[in-house]
This record gives structure tokens, sequence and C-alpha cells, in this order.
């Protein structure tokens, strides 16, 4: 595949190079190309929409637009489109009747909606004219944030995106309250010269633009492909027979996990088909209780005795459906065990022993160990040579110590210091001298 030497960035993010067939191939960047809609309409026409196309800018911001040049455009091609002020640069993403379904999903009515031209193909000087404003993105964005920090403001600004025409620049920012930034755009307004507009993003937006791998070892969902963020709950995974803990279920921007909604139909389809058992189940030889629930497998285990997970019988669901009506009727079945049915594993819950801070406590037992074990082996030595030296140092006859010289230092109680700084052989003073 042959490409041609000219490059650009398709969206601020990526290095593109478009190949001789016309096809853009690009160099992904975390924010930039999330392959949010797939066109699985590819090659059929469609005359209702065919002067319709979504385009993309940065930071997963995207519309549509009518095609009003009358230019053949079409997907992967830069355009010049209409704007508040002036004009911006974008990438055609789709054509065709998929656009009409992305109209149907933010229920824009084509006969009543003003949409906003696309003026022509963008040409060579308007590509180049959009690098040097991309190329002032970043120096911006350090500086913004040191005005913000001198103005003492409680947000952090994560990007800023400048429109094609580079006369207006986006600032996104993030913070837990309301900003009064008035002062701020002026200061803005006379250290850019460009038109400013200031737009609140999440933590998740923000997780997006950074990027990175998650627990699971793949790229992060709001970096790959994710643009319209769903609210997340706990009932979520709750739902789901997850333990509610937040080292498990937040991820790296301290929100919950967005993966948590994934499964959520799934289990809420297979618990439709499970009976809620609020009382023990009668049998013959006893009350059989509920102790857990494997949803997917619609598997229930009931145990005979409610205080231990020892002896678990596994009942499918629909069995235990059966069981519920013959006890409605009077009936008790003759017992869960069974030669055929074996009991279940004993099931041990493991909240709390992969948590991240295991390793901190386990490494302070072993800081604790080695001072207090070094502490021990310093002080043998110490009253051994205390003991070898009351020993050695006495004198037999007279049962004193000798008199050492000033420049030795004097070892062990008799002949060491005490802690009020005095020698151990001198009387105290509240005791009797010999």
């Amino acid at each position: 595949m042959i490409k041609e030497s000219k490059k650009y960035d398709c969206s601020r993010g990526c290095s593109v190079e478009r190949t001789e067939g016309g096809e853009l191939d690009c160099n992904y960047r975390p924010g930039c190309c999330k392959l949010e809609v797939y066109d699985w309409l590819s090659g059929v026409s469609q005359e209702q929409y065919k002067e319709y196309f979504e385009v993309r800018f940065k930071n997963t911001r995207k519309g549509i637009y009518h095609n009003a040049s009358g230019q053949s455009i079409k997907t992967g091609d830069l355009v010049i489109v209409e704007a508040a002020n002036g004009h911006d640069l974008g990438i055609v993403t789709l054509e065709g009747p998929i656009v009409g379904r992305q109209m149907k999903c933010r229920r824009i009515n084509p006969q009543t909606y003003e949409f906003k031209k696309i003026y022509r193909k963008a040409k060579q000087f308007d590509i180049e004219k959009w690098q040097e404003a991309i190329a002032r993105e970043h120096e911006t964005m350090i500086r913004s944030r040191q005005i913000a920090a001198e103005l003492g403001l409680d947000m952090k600004i994560g990007d800023v995106e400048f429109q094609g025409d580079g006369t207006k620049a986006i600032f996104y920012y993030i913070a837990d309250g309301r900003v009064d930034f008035r002062q701020l755009i002026k200061v803005f307004a006379e250290e850019f010269r460009i038109r400013i507009e200031m737009k609140q993003i999440g933590a998740r937006q923000e997780a997006g633009l950074i990027g990175g791998l998650g627990v699971c070892g793949r790229e992060l969902c709001c970096s790959n492909y994710i643009s319209n963020f769903q609210s997340i709950t706990t009932s979520a995974a709750r739902v789901q027979d997850l333990s509610l803990n937040p080292q498990k279920l937040a991820g790296q921007c301290g929100k919950l996990k967005c993966c948590l909604n994934y499964e959520t139909a799934v289990y809420m389809d297979a618990q439709s088909r499970i009976p809620k058992v609020h009382e023990p189940l009668e049998f013959e030889d006893g009350l059989a209780y509920l102790m857990k629930t494997d949803i997917l497998s619609e598997t229930m285990y009931f145990s005979y005795d409610q205080t231990s997970l020892a002896n678990l019988y596994p009942v499918y669901a629909e069995d235990v459906w059966e069981i519920i009506k013959m006890n409605r009727r009077g009936e008790k079945p003759a017992s869960l065990k069974s030669d055929d049915v074996p009991a279940a594993p004993e099931f041990v819950t493991a909240v709390g022993d992969d948590a991240i801070n295991r390793f901190d406590e386990a490494r302070k037992r072993k800081k604790k160990k080695k001072k207090s074990s070094g502490a021990k082996v310093a002080q043998k030595p110490a009253e051994d040579a205390a003991r070898t030296g009351e020993s050695k140092e006495m004198n037999p006859n007279t049962g004193e110590a000798p008199k050492k010289n000033a420049g030795e230092k004097n070892s062990g109680h008799k002949g060491g210091r005490n802690n009020k700084g005095r020698r151990g052989d001198r009387p105290k003073k509240d005791t009797p001298a010999e």
C-alpha cells in the first residue's frame, strides 16, 4: 500500500497519512478516533440522506452537517464547516443511511432542524493553518493552568481545542462545584488574543483524554471507544452479586467502572427466572435454608444448617419453583440428600483478601520484626560484655573494681553512667554510703 508523503492530523491527536485509495491510515491517540459507530450500511445508497454527513472534531465533539457545496464528499475527507464565528475543520466519519439512524438516536427531525453547512473540502493552506493552531494548544493549556492557579480558582484545565481558523479556543476544565471564571476569561482574552469558550467535563471524560490500561490489561474503554457516558450506580454491582468494595469497583478516574453496565442486562434476565426465597423450604428431613445463588447458571444452594456453609446442596431454579408450589399445597419432598446430587464445596468469601494495601501492611510487619530482632541481637552482646567485664575486673582480694584511665570508657552498670549522668560506682543522694 503506497502512501503519500503529505501527513496531517485527523483530529488533533493522530498522525494521519492518506493512502493511494483515498483512505486514511490513522496512528491512534487516546481521546481521538473512537470507534463508537460502525457503518454497517456502507455501500447502501439512500437519496433521502445523501447530503448529510457526520463530522468529528477533537475530544469526541461531532455533529451532523448538510453538504451545501455540491462537491463529492466521502468518509475520511477533511472539510471546512460552518461554526458560530468563522469556520472550523473536521473529518467526515459517517455518510449515507447510517446518518439517518444517528439522527433518530439524537432525536433530530430533518424537516425542522437547522443543520450547519459544509462549505467545501479542506485545501492545503487550510490544513497548514489548522496545524499552526494545533501547535499552540499545548503551550496555551500550560499557560492557562498557571493563570488559573494565580487567580486561586478551584478548577483544573484538562485540554484546549482551537478552532480550525485559529480565532477561537475551547478550554475543557474539571471542577467539583461552580466556578466563577468571569475574571479568568478576561485574562485569557488579553493573554491569547482569541475568543474564549469554557466547557466543563467530568472525571470520565478526563480519563478518556489521558488514556491508560485497566485492571483487565486492555486499554481504557473511555479512551478507546466510549464517548457517550451513561450513569453507573452501585445497583449494577448488586445485581451481579459483586462485593461493594470501592477498590474493586472504582476505575482510574475514581468513579465506578463503566464495564459494570456491560453484563447487567444478562444478570437481570437470569434473575427473572430465579425465584425469591424468603422462607426456608420444607422437606421431610427438615428445613432447608437458602445460602447462595449462582445467577448465571441459575443454581441455588441450600443447607440444613443456617449457620454453616459446609454442607450445601445445589438445586436448579426451575426445581425450586416446583418445591415452593408443593410446600404451598402442603406437600413436602423427601430430602435434598441424594446420591445423584453431590454436596457443593464450601464457599469462602474473599472480600478484602486481595486489597491493595495488604502489601503495605505486610511490609510494615516485616520492618517491625527486623527492628525488634536487631534490638535483641544488639542487647545480648552488651549484656554479655557487662557480665564478663564484672567477672574479670573485680579484684578477688578486695572485692572492688580497679580504677581506669581517663581516656578509657566505662562499661556496664558499675563503671558506666546512669540516666542522670552520675557514675554508677558513686552512692546516690537518697541512699547512705557504705
